[in-house]
């Protein structure tokens, strides 16, 4: 009989295989790719027994060999077992408290406005720094407050756009709304003596003072005298930076 010809036949494979045949074949593709992939010494239901061969002791099932036991664990039988054992081992396993999130209190107070503040503009002949002292009048500050600051850059404000030029000084102190003044975003003396810090409580008063470190190539500041004020006429200063309305 002509096996080679016939239909779905492969030539030279001797005919169509049967449909055992090919599970069989499947069985074993199954059983060569688990064994490349599996480790079985961390199957905690795998276990060899006195006489050579292989036990389930989720299944309680006998086999010849390595691979028989890994086509078993892909069977239905196997996989029903796992999910029965999940089940109770979730249902047996003692109920867990849930943690508890640290509660922080939230404190709320109603703004009552910007507080008063004063600027001085200061220069340092000897060092050649340029300083600003700020001083910002809490007085109906809540108490156990004390008044914080800090420096924002120009990227981190959302009320202009950014500008490399300038950067944000910012005073809080509840029950007060946060102010900020723009100044030049120069770097600044961070030195114990050059930048620092003071709360007054009995005049509910806080101070502080930042330097600039000197610019090397920075020009000496224009000296205005008497002749070079013209009478009757007004003098307009320039646009203040130092408006807080104007910042954050």
């Amino acid at each position: 009989m002509d096996f080679q010809h016939r239909v779905g036949s492969k030539i030279g494979s001797g005919g169509v295989a049967s449909q055992s045949e090919s599970n069989r074949d499947r069985r074993e593709r199954l059983r060569k790719l688990a064994l490349e992939t599996i480790d079985l010494n961390k199957d905690p239901y795998f276990m060899k027994n006195h006489l050579g061969t292989y036990e389930c002791k989720l299944c309680l099932t006998l086999h010849n060999n390595e691979g028989s036991y890994l086509a078993h664990t892909q069977g239905k039988k196997h996989q029903q077992n796992l999910a029965r054992r999940a089940a109770k081992d979730a249902k047996d396993a003692p109920a867990q408290p849930a943690l508890e999130k640290a509660r922080v209190d939230v404190k709320q107070f109603a703004k009552i406005g910007r507080p008063g503040y004063k600027v001085t503009k200061q220069y340092n002949h000897e060092s050649g720094q340029q300083s600003l002292l700020f001083q910002i009048d809490y007085l109906e500050i809540v108490d156990g407050i004390t008044p914080r600051h800090r420096f924002m850059s120009a990227y981190e404000q959302r009320v202009e756009p950014p500008n490399k030029q300038w950067q944000y000084l910012l005073f809080a102190a509840e029950p007060y709304e946060t102010i900020a003044f723009k100044i030049p975003s120069r770097e600044i003396d961070k030195s114990d003596d050059k930048l620092w810090t003071q709360w007054n409580k009995e005049s509910k008063q806080f101070f502080l003072q930042i330097h600039f470190k000197a610019d090397a190539k920075q020009q000496p500041n224009r000296i205005i005298t008497h002749s070079a004020i013209i009478p009757n006429q007004r003098n307009i200063p320039s646009q203040n930076p130092l408006n807080p309305y104007n910042a954050v």
